[in-house]
């Protein structure tokens, strides 16, 4: 079926102010992508998974402008101990780096890649997102694919023995990121990953993860402080047998933020958690977008997603389970809740259930409204004052949330950003 005029038109401009890398083992998924791209065309709002979030600043040939922000505050997970993989407006900072020789994983650019004929990610670049792409059509991954020129490859062979911190800076206000990284667990092997910072004026963001038979992997993302700047991420996961995959995400400003994840449990026994809390103030638009196929026997996936929203910020969740026929034994699990501090936000939600086998246990359930008046009632009798006491809730709110962060050390650290921005916005 053609595309109509107006979306070809834009699909077009877009691809006219980018260029396509050429050589090396990514040449043909990039081309491939690009062949997707131009058959889906770029989102707009009549496009079903789109209404909800509008995607004109995510596709326009340019960036819009924004605002580099600087609160005084440490970066996130600066206080870890970590392996540091720096990008400054989507490109690598090899001095702000640190060595990426670490026991246990095998780190190489994404750039360097499209220098090679053969190397281990060929297999997996693309791959993932072009599975991706069916039944829900995400021609912004597709555009990442095809034209991404930096990133990671991460092969994790071992236990690495600190996280991998991946660190995106900000610093032209009129920077157009585009990053695309793959990341392959090997059987048996664990490892974590972080992600934080600003990025760009505009970010586009994919990463393809492949986690083999027993293997592990944890994630956490924060993203926040530049508030002017819009980014579109997306995660594709698959998962292998008795394997797991655990990933939180923080977002405490965004202009608008759209975030991506599709996850396909294809092992028996394997386990899947994502999980994202955000707070929003004023002009803040936020969209959760969340696809788990069970395609294997005695799997669990979790969906815990949490938004505290005031001043006419916007809120949006649209999350799936597909249970496929043959997955018997499956435990789904889906709750999206939003927390209205006014009457001038709203909480778009679409929570679905697809089952195609008999043997499971599925639920989704999804509820907005405003602070307890009892609750807060009971703290300020004992003396607490009003702003404090309806912190203390909104912290209490998100904690389902953030409890599905594994270490407990990171988890600590996230909520003490959470009471700084609840204390800054005040």
């Amino acid at each position: 079926m053609a595309l109509p005029q107006a979306k070809q038109t834009a699909t077009e401009a877009r691809i006219d102010a980018l260029q396509l890398p050429e050589g090396g083992c990514t040449q043909a998924a990039r081309e491939a992508a690009l062949a997707r791209l131009r058959q889906m065309g770029l989102p707009g709002r009549r496009d079903e998974y789109w209404k909800y979030t509008r995607p004109d600043t995510l596709v326009q040939p340019d960036a819009p402008e924004a605002a580099i922000l600087d609160t005084g505050e440490a970066p996130v997970f600066d206080a870890f101990d970590r392996l540091r993989i720096v990008f400054v407006d989507g490109v690598f900072d090899a001095e702000a780096s640190d060595d990426l020789q670490m026991e246990g994983v095998e780190i190489d650019r994404i750039h360097d890649i499209c220098t090679r004929d053969i190397h281990w990610a060929k297999d997996l670049y693309g791959t993932l997102e072009a599975r991706g792409q069916t039944p829900v059509p995400r021609p912004l991954a597709a555009l990442n694919t095809a034209f991404a020129r930096d990133g990671v490859a991460i092969r994790v062979t071992g236990r690495p023995s600190r996280p991998i911190n991946l660190i995106y800076t900000h610093s032209d206000t009129a920077s157009d990121a585009i990053l695309h990284h793959v990341v392959r667990v090997e059987s048996g092997a664990e490892a974590t990953i972080l992600e934080n910072g600003p990025a760009a004026s505009r970010f586009n963001k994919c990463m393809e993860i492949d986690i083999a038979d027993t293997g592990s992997l944890h994630h956490v993302r924060a993203q926040g402080r530049d508030h002017e700047r819009r980014a579109a991420t997306h995660m594709f996961t698959r998962l292998g047998r008795e394997s797991a995959y655990k990933s939180f995400t923080l977002t405490v400003n965004g202009v608008l933020t759209r975030n991506e994840q599709v996850v396909e449990l294809t092992g028996d026994d394997a386990v899947a958690h994502v999980a994202g809390a955000c707070v929003g103030d004023g002009d803040f638009h936020h969209d959760d977008t969340v696809f788990i196929t069970h395609d294997a026997v005695n799997c669990e996936s979790r969906q815990v997603f949490k938004k505290v929203l005031r001043n006419g910020a916007t809120g949006v969740f649209q999350g799936k389970i597909l249970v496929k026929e043959g997955a018997q034994k499956t435990d789904g699990y889906q709750i999206s809740q939003s927390l209205l501090l006014d009457d001038d936000s709203q909480f778009l939600a679409k929570p679905e259930l697809e089952i195609y086998a008999d043997d499971v246990a599925c639920s989704h359930g999804s509820t907005s409204g405003a602070i307890d008046e009892t609750a807060l009632f009971y703290l300020r009798a004992r003396g607490i004052p009003e702003k404090e006491a309806t912190d203390l809730l909104t912290l209490a709110f998100l904690a389902e949330a953030v409890e599905e962060v594994e270490d407990r050390d990171i988890a600590a650290d996230i909520v003490a950003r959470l009471e700084a921005w609840l204390s800054r916005h005040s």
